[in-house]
């Protein structure tokens, strides 16, 4: 699974990068330094904010979610998937999710308020659920695309996104690993 999911993250930032490239898009327009870094922390903390609102509007769809998700937890640590493993994976999909969609993607969907639009969908789209209880999930991932896209839209740079995408996936599954070990040891 580790592997798989990696290839998948590999592919994407290859694809985005090479998209990107040829297209002349570019991932740093502009650098400021401070701007980014106020625009990761409002995404990242926009992040935890949107799934404190998710948990407390939608409880049930959100309680789905949480089952699903720990499920991954417990095939990443029967898989013998540790913290390091999972810190890259974050690291992995941050970027390259940040690449693909927001750099070549939605640049490519005409830019402007358009393309934040249609990269979220994509996004959402290839965040799938297999329960249709969790449906709050893909309309958190939807948020979550257009809060990245958003981001990209104004400031030109992908830097604040792939670091808020980082670390709210390394937080999940550095939480995910964790859940799994307290279980374990409660047993």
């Amino acid at each position: 699974m580790f592997r798989f999911f990696m290839l998948i993250q590999l592919g994407l930032l290859l694809i985005g990068l090479l998209w990107m490239s040829l297209a002349g898009y570019s991932a740093l327009q502009n650098p400021d330094p401070l701007r980014d870094t106020v625009v990761f922390f409002l995404l990242y903390f926009g992040l935890m904010g949107l799934e404190l609102l998710f948990s407390r509007l939608f409880p049930a769809s959100f309680r789905v979610t949480e089952v699903l998700h720990g499920q991954i937890g417990v095939l990443m640590r029967s898989e013998g998937v540790r913290h390091p493993q999972a810190l890259l994976l974050a690291l992995a999909s941050g970027v390259s999710e940040e690449v693909f969609f927001r750099g070549a993607l939605q640049n490519a969907l005409w830019g402007g308020w358009l393309g934040v639009l249609l990269q979220a969908v994509v996004f959402t789209v290839l965040h799938p659920v297999p329960d249709r209880r969790a449906w709050a999930y893909p309309l958190f991932i939807f948020c979550g695309g257009l809060m990245f896209g958003t981001a990209y839209l104004l400031t030109g740079s992908l830097v604040p996104g792939m670091l808020a995408h980082y670390l709210h996936n390394a937080r999940g599954f550095y939480q995910l690993l964790e859940q799994k070990a307290e279980q374990e040891r409660q047993t």
